[in-house]
Parts: structure tokens; C-alpha cells; sequence
């Protein structure tokens, strides 16, 4: 550790006894635990409102949250003599969540399960500055990507001597981009006729890096994106990436499902709304974002192969699809 990051330590009732890199930031041993110091970017209002929500779901009995710790003045940030502004906050030792063992995947899911019925009982306070926190509508998220599949469509339509990938995005391009249509139609009319699920404080970036998996616990960390919105997109982010992984099994779909339902269970309408975020082609969007980001002269083999895998799967993906309603 730098004199820098030690310089910032002394601010804090606590004695180090060894730090180590990870996660961008550093890792603290401590006579108070495992600590983490991060710099900070955010503002001091965000801090509180992160704070206090954690307090919550501390009181409420999920324990397991990367806490913020206040300096020796009582403030959440503090200033080092390099003029940057860090924080540090309660870590864990626990591994991230293995998305490949079911049983550690129905774990999370309930955990998830546990945080939101928790964070539905969480007032929101006008201090909090209700547009700083309030999710983009899905529905507009959606139509600003479609517009980025249209471009990339006439992009590649108007290029000579067609690369791998290229042709193959032509191939496939109206299957997956029919599901991206229907997708923002379908949230779009639910929130015309008023039937979008109630908005509450959700984590925001769940995914198997943010669910520890201990011998007793399952941390969740990592909360800098929670916000006001549907937790249907909570769930839908974990679980997608679960059945990424396991080739859109419909077994473990459907016991994910029922995890979450034995200990909140969701209505009809966050059902639909589950069910137009899972029809989205989001794997696809990103091979086609992939795509602008890289040399178009060269896109490697292996990207063919995830848009080739994206349309084999399709069966498996329907099948799901047509059980999420219930």
C-alpha cells in the first residue's frame, strides 16, 4: 500500500495490519475486520441515502451488506493529500456466487428474494432527491437500443465484401430484432394502461459478483447502483445470467422461479413485466455493440460462434419464455 492510501487510513479508529489489491481498490486487514478503501466520485448526498438503506437491511436482519464505515469526524468520505476523496466500508472474505452450481444459484435467488421484501418496506424521503434515484423507464431503455440495432443493420446492409460475422448478423437480424420490438411494445402498453408493477428501491447491478457465498451467509454488496424502479429487473439481470450459462434450462428456470416466490411472491402483472425483459435479445444487442466498439476488420471467430449459439438456442430460450407467466 501506498503512503497515499495509508495517509487516508489514519483517518479512521482503526489499526491495518495488511492491505492487497482487488476489485480496484484495496483490500484491509483490520483490528475491526476486513475494511475496503475505494475512491470516491460520487457526491456526499448519495453516501447518506446508500447508508441509510444499508442501516435498514441491517435492522431488518441481512446483516451480510459492505456497510460504510465514518472517519474519526464522523464523515463517510475523506480527503487525502492528493486532493481525491475515498471511502471505505465493511468487506467480506466469502467467494462470489458460482453461477454453474444450481445450489449456490437458488441460494442467491431466495437471498434476492430476502433483500427486496426488505427494501419494500423502506420509505422513500424527499431528502433523497427522487430524480437522482429514479430508474430510466425500461421501455425507454429499450427503444434507445433498437434505434442502435437499426443503425447497425443499415451500417452492415451498406458494406462490400461481408465479414463472418457481418453476414451472420444480416441472417439473424429479424428474429432477434421481432423480440426487441415486441419486447418495448409490451412494456410500453403496460405503462399506457397503467399496469407496471410498483416501483421500490432495487440493488441495481445484481449479478454473481455481488452474492457472496459463505459456510452460514450470503453477502450482498456493492449497492452505488440501487434505485427507485421495478425489482422484476433485479431478478431478471441474476437470472439471466444463470441461464446463460445452463443453455436456457427449463428446470432450473423454473426453480429459480420458485425460489423467489416461496419467499416473495410475484403477481401477474411483475410476471409479464418478467417475461418482456427476458424476450429481449440483450446477449444479442451486446455481440452487435461488440461489433461498433472493435476493428470491423477483424472480428474473432469466436464472436461468429455466440451469434450462431444465440440462434440454437432458441427453442430452449421459447420454452422458458412461455412458462415465466405461469
Amino acid at each position: 500500500m501506498n503512503d497515499r492510501n495509508t495517509e487516508v487510513l489514519e483517518q479512521y479508529e482503526m489499526e491495518v495490519s495488511s492491505a492487497r489489491r482487488g476489485r480496484g481498490a484495496w483490500i484491509c486487514e483490520t483490528d475491526r475486520g476486513l475494511k475496503l478503501l475505494r475512491e470516491y466520485k460520487g457526491t456526499k448526498k448519495r453516501l447518506e441515502f446508500e447508508e441509510e438503506v444499508l442501516n435498514v437491511l441491517k435492522d431488518e436482519g441481512l446483516t451480510q451488506v459492505d456497510q460504510y464505515v465514518r472517519n474519526r469526524e464522523g464523515e463517510l468520505q475523506s480527503v487525502g493529500q492528493d486532493g481525491l476523496r475515498y471511502i471505505v466500508k465493511d468487506w467480506f472474505s466469502e467467494r462470489e456466487c458460482d453461477v454453474r452450481d444450481e445450489a449456490e444459484i437458488l441460494r442467491a435467488v431466495a437471498q434476492i428474494a430476502r433483500l427486496h421484501r426488505i427494501l419494500r418496506g423502506v420509505k422513500v424521503r424527499e431528502e433523497w432527491n427522487l430524480g437522482s434515484i429514479l430508474a430510466e423507464p425500461m421501455e425507454e431503455e429499450m427503444k434507445r437500443h433498437n434505434r442502435e440495432l437499426r443503425r447497425a443493420r443499415s451500417f452492415i446492409s451498406a458494406r462490400r465484401g461481408k465479414s463472418d460475422f457481418e453476414l451472420c448478423v444480416i441472417g439473424n437480424f429479424s428474429l432477434f430484432f421481432d423480440q426487441a420490438l415486441e419486447a418495448q411494445r409490451g412494456l410500453e402498453r403496460m405503462a399506457r394502461e397503467g399496469r407496471e408493477p410498483e416501483h421500490y428501491l432495487c440493488h441495481g447491478e445484481l449479478n454473481q459478483h455481488h452474492i457472496l457465498m459463505g459456510d452460514q451467509d450470503t453477502p450482498i454488496i456493492e449497492f452505488n447502483r440501487m434505485h427507485l424502479g421495478v425489482q422484476a429487473a433485479d431478478l431478471y439481470h441474476f437470472i439471466r445470467k444463470a441461464m446463460e450459462k445452463h443453455s436456457w434450462n427449463l428446470e432450473l428456470g423454473m426453480k429459480m422461479l420458485e425460489a423467489y416466490d416461496r419467499i416473495l411472491p410475484m403477481g401477474e402483472t411483475e410476471r409479464e413485466y418478467l417475461y418482456y425483459l427476458f424476450l429481449y435479445p440483450e446477449k444479442y444487442l451486446k455481440q452487435i455493440n461488440f461489433y461498433f466498439n472493435a476493428n470491423k476488420a477483424w472480428i474473432p471467430a469466436r464472436n461468429v460462434e455466440k451469434l450462431k449459439n444465440l440462434e440454437q438456442q432458441q427453442e430452449d430460450r421459447n420454452r422458458f419464455l412461455s412458462r415465466i407467466r405461469g
